[in-house]
């Protein structure tokens, strides 16, 4: 993986965005809060979000640019009054580049007690091939 590729996986911190296009729906868009780690075999990005269900996440990859988006619902009910909010609601968005070091068609996304696992396998040509050395 060349140094270029390794930055464009660098997680960023929470921060609000502008989004690429008009947006359809009043209200800010936040990005999720990831983390991003390598095996020999693949890379893990895993995606923060409490109280999010699977059905509100959505994982699309399109032209190598693989995109996180979804909305995050208020946690309150309607005879509760906010105290203390810290968690993030309305609309999430967040993208990354894939190169063709990824094996794009086996993605695998898993989402378990509020944190969304992407494993993204490398493609055989990227996986570092170990040389076996043997006495002369």
């Amino acid at each position: 993986m060349t140094e270029r590729e390794k930055k464009e996986l660098m997680p960023k911190a929470k921060e609000e965005v502008a989004a690429q296009a008009e947006q359809l729906q009043p209200g800010p868009i936040f990005t999720p809060d990831v983390d991003i780690f390598e095996t020999d075999r693949e890379i893990m990005l895993i995606a923060d979000m409490p109280g999010v269900k699977s059905e509100d996440v959505h994982v699309e990859l399109h032209e190598g640019v693989l995109t996180l988006s979804g909305d995050i619902a208020p946690w309150e009910g309607p005879d509760e009054t906010d105290i203390l909010i810290e968690y993030e609601v309305g609309r999430f968005y967040r993208q990354f580049a894939i190169t063709e070091d990824i094996d794009q068609e086996k993605i695998d996304a898993r989402m378990a007690d509020g944190v969304l696992r992407l494993a993204l396998p490398k493609a055989e040509s990227a996986v570092t091939r170990k040389i076996p050395i043997t006495e002369a």
